[in-house]
């Protein structure tokens, strides 16, 4: 029978000190049953390891044998073990989150940045991803997302203050089409389209005094980008629907104007979450630590 770690451990301690009882204090066992574990490893074996006396003990050439090939391996696996222990207690090693761009961009990234400079130590790897990947299977350690699509089991973190869709279009296009200020009024302007992997486009939602309307995307352009929905926008093709902080920058120069803002209510920022509290690795710990903080 394959004898155990913990009888060649006790092995190792004894050819090493050359002695019982001292291997025995260093393990914080009795002498008595270090001898008793010994003798059970040589039955398993069947050859002795040990020639041994009242007085000294000397390993045989098989106890000498297995010394030297056991030794450095139960050295390796002592060292790997001490390294994984060290995860649950220094934030090292990599940190890997998922989650949608805007969220990432706008709420994700300045936590990022000052945990990276308070944990030189750590890697961070972000995802953008705005499919709702199971960040288990996908080898994740956290993810962001909204509360609608967050999973009862998983433990969230608030990102932030809560945030805003807008409308916008150019002064161009507002010349020629008009300024919609309701939900129909809005139905009869070209709205863009933000686009899914496999095809799926989001519907545009307004909300005003417990009112909800939907819209579907309607007009000449649609993609997966928001960078690409401001040019277009910016060339008068026609409104978007986006975060307020993608658009800011353009209102502030007057190349987009806002419509319908009692229409576009805000709403809770993004949430960081994760599997379980049990065991955290001390780099996810120290991170939802400093976010909890403020």
């Amino acid at each position: 029978m394959t004898p155990d770690l913990n009888r060649l451990n006790l092995f190792v301690a004894v050819a090493r000190h050359r002695n019982f009882r001292r291997a025995a204090l260093q393990l914080g066992l009795s002498p008595a049953s270090v001898s008793e574990a010994v003798r059970d490893l040589e039955e398993r074996l069947g050859a002795r390891l040990f020639n041994r006396t009242t007085r000294s003990v000397a390993l045989t050439e098989a106890g000498t044998r297995l010394l030297g090939e056991v030794g450095p391996a139960l050295g390796t696996i002592g060292a790997a073990v001490a390294n994984i222990g060290s995860f649950s207690r220094d934030p090292v090693g990599t940190l890997r989150i998922n989650g949608p761009q805007p969220a990432i961009e706008f709420r994700l990234m300045p936590w990022l940045t000052r945990f990276m400079a308070a944990y030189p130590g750590m890697r961070v790897e972000l995802v953008s991803d705005a499919a709702l990947t199971d960040i288990v299977a996908a080898g994740f350690d956290a993810g962001v997302r909204y509360d609608e699509n967050l999973d009862q089991d998983m433990i969230a973190v608030p990102l932030g203050a809560p945030q805003r869709y807008r409308i916008v279009g150019s002064p161009d296009y507002f010349a020629r089409r008009g300024r919609p200020e309701t939900p129909e009024e809005l139905a009869a302007h070209a709205r863009f389209s933000r686009l899914f992997p496999h095809g799926n486009e989001l519907p545009w939602t307004l909300e005003k005094q417990g009112r909800v309307v939907t819209l579907p995307p309607h007009g000449p352009f649609g993609a997966n980008e928001t960078r690409l929905h401001l040019q277009a926008a910016r060339a008068g093709l026609g409104l978007l629907l986006t975060f307020s902080e993608y658009c800011e920058a353009d209102i502030a120069a007057g190349t987009l104007e806002p419509v319908m803002d009692d229409w576009c209510e805000p709403f809770p920022g993004p949430f960081l979450y994760y599997p379980s509290r049990r065991l955290m690795p001390a780099g996810l710990r120290a991170f939802v630590d400093l976010i909890r903080a403020g």
